[in-house]
């Protein structure tokens, strides 16, 4: 979802690499040489950028807050019941 703020291991912030991490891929550099850059020696930290998913964006499309009527949910029911 939204990349940790430190690394769940060791504690070091981490938080505000990522969009400098995904500039650098961005920019041809491989997978370590962007980690060695960023200074992120530790197995621990470098795994939790290159594990992250970010689901955020995908997540922000469904509207959470959508009322459907009272029609539509007699609907939804009526169909769930036939089956």
């Amino acid at each position: 979802m939204i990349i940790p703020v430190r690394c769940f291991t060791c504690g070091k912030v981490i938080g505000n690499k990522w969009d400098l991490y995904l500039d650098l891929l961005a920019s041809n550099y491989s997978e370590r040489d962007a980690l060695d850059s960023l200074g992120l020696n530790r197995y621990c930290c470098r795994r939790m950028l290159m594990t992250h998913v970010d689901l955020i964006e995908k997540l922000l499309t469904y509207n959470t807050l959508e009322k459907i009527t009272p029609e539509e949910f007699q609907t939804m029911n009526e169909v769930g019941t036939r089956e």
